[in-house]
C-alpha cells in the first residue's frame, strides 16, 4: 500500500500548508528541504531519492521563464544536478495568465516569419491601421475582420510552427528555460500547488487546433494569442502577449 507522502508524490499536487506569498519563500522551501515537507515532495516528484541528496541551493532568477534554479548535490556524483522551475502564483479560481509578451518584430525574427504574415499581425496589433472602415475598433483590427484568404494564411501558418511557438512561450530557450512548472493556488480557505514537468505542460496545453476565437484572437491549442491592449492608449498596448489559464494544470 502506498504511504500518504507516496500519493501526492504520484498525484503531483496536494493542498498546500503554507509560505507561497512569493518565488522567495518557494525558494525558503527548497533551501529548508530537510525539514520541509512540501520540498521534499517536490525533489520526489522530480525523481530524487531524498537518502541520496547531499545539498540543495535555490536561487530566485529574474528576466528568464524560469523563476528558481536549483543546485542539488548528489552522492557519488561530483557535479550538482540543476533544475529550472517556473512558478505560477494564482490568487483566483480560474483566469488566464500572461506567459509571454514582446513587440510582433521580436517575434517575427524569432521565429522567422514571412512578411505577409507579419502585415497581418500588424493590422491585428494596431501597428497599421485598419485596411476596411467597417470594423470594429478604428485602431486595429481583429481576425474575424480579415478575408477568408488571410484567415486561412495565419491559420495555415501558426499550425505549422504550433511547436515552436508552445516551447518558447511556455519553455523558452537557453541556460534558463523552464524543465518544471510549480503552479500555487492561494485563496483564504483553499491553498494547493501542482508540480509538473514541463514534456507534460507542452503535451497539455498543445492540445486542440490553431483556430480564431469568437472574439477575433487566436486559439493555438489551450494558448490564446491576443493583443495587449490597454496601457492607456500608449503604445505598449499594440504589444502581442500570449495566455493560459494556470488553474488547468490541475487537470493534467
Amino acid at each position: 500500500m502506498l504511504k500518504s507522502n507516496d500519493k501526492l508524490v504520484k498525484l503531483g499536487s496536494a493542498t498546500a500548508k503554507a509560505g507561497f506569498r512569493n518565488e522567495k519563500d518557494i525558494a525558503k522551501k527548497f533551501n529548508h528541504w530537510q525539514i520541509d515537507e512540501e520540498a521534499k515532495t517536490w525533489l520526489k516528484l522530480m525523481n530524487y531519492s531524498l537518502e541520496n541528496i547531499e545539498h540543495v541551493e535555490a536561487a530566485v532568477l529574474s528576466g528568464y521563464k524560469a523563476d528558481i534554479n536549483l543546485q542539488i548535490q548528489v552522492t557519488l556524483k561530483t557535479a550538482f544536478d540543476t533544475e529550472n522551475i517556473q512558478v505560477k502564483l494564482v490568487s483566483n479560481k480560474k483566469g488566464f495568465n500572461q506567459i509571454d509578451k514582446r513587440w510582433l518584430k521580436t517575434y517575427a525574427q524569432l521565429w522567422s516569419m514571412p512578411q505577409n504574415i507579419f502585415e497581418l499581425l500588424q493590422y491585428f496589433c494596431g501597428e497599421l491601421k485598419p485596411y476596411k472602415s467597417d470594423t470594429k475598433d478604428t485602431r486595429r483590427m481583429f481576425l474575424t475582420e480579415f478575408t477568408e484568404y488571410e484567415r486561412t494564411l495565419i491559420l495555415e501558418w501558426f499550425a505549422e510552427n504550433k511547436i515552436l511557438i508552445l516551447s518558447d512561450c511556455i519553455k523558452g530557450r537557453g541556460e534558463f528555460s523552464a524543465e518544471w512548472i510549480l503552479v500555487a493556488q492561494i485563496l483564504e480557505n483553499n491553498q494547493r500547488w501542482v508540480l509538473k514537468n514541463i514534456n507534460e505542460v507542452l503535451n497539455f496545453y498543445g492540445q486542440g487546433n490553431v483556430a480564431i476565437s469568437p472574439r477575433g484572437s487566436l486559439n493555438i491549442g489551450k494558448i490564446t494569442m491576443q493583443r495587449k491592449g490597454g496601457d492607456n492608449g500608449r503604445q505598449t498596448a499594440n504589444m502581442l502577449q500570449f495566455k493560459i489559464d494556470p488553474m488547468d494544470m490541475f487537470n493534467i
